[in-house]
């Protein structure tokens, strides 16, 4: 069963405080500070989690890629971030982001895009945007 993380406001802490995976990732959600919208999930590591603090851009780590980016540096469409925070047992961070234009690599505005019906049927439901 997860355990309560028990924060102290100690600079730093955020790394010992979160649950990371075998790999060293942990989960983020990005939502759209402004109206709650959920625009995307991903991963971060210490590092991109570092960064992301340290310049209030959104980092992630990219498993495909097997490195960190930045959201915006190849599609322009940047986050700012507003706030980080996590969950009660440290196993999942949520980026509060300001994000205009499209977050999905479809460019769509969010990557959750696509609505399951009651019957289990898909249908996309947001439009591209840029």
């Amino acid at each position: 069963m997860p355990h309560d993380i028990i924060p102290t406001a100690t600079p730093g802490e955020i790394e010992r405080l979160l649950t990371w995976n075998e790999a060293g990732l942990v989960p983020v959600i990005a939502q759209e500070a402004a109206t709650g919208e959920v625009l995307m999930f991903a991963w971060a590591n210490r590092e991109a989690l570092a960064k992301t603090l340290a310049t209030g851009k959104a980092t992630y780590y990219s498993r495909s890629r097997g490195g960190l980016w930045t959201k915006g540096e190849t599609s322009g469409f940047w986050q700012r971030i507003v706030e980080v925070r996590t969950d009660c047992d440290g196993d999942c961070l949520l980026y509060r982001v300001e994000a205009p234009g499209a977050a999905c690599h479809q460019l769509r505005r969010s990557c959750f895009s696509n609505r399951v019906a009651i019957d289990g049927a898909v249908a996309c439901d947001q439009p591209v945007i840029a």
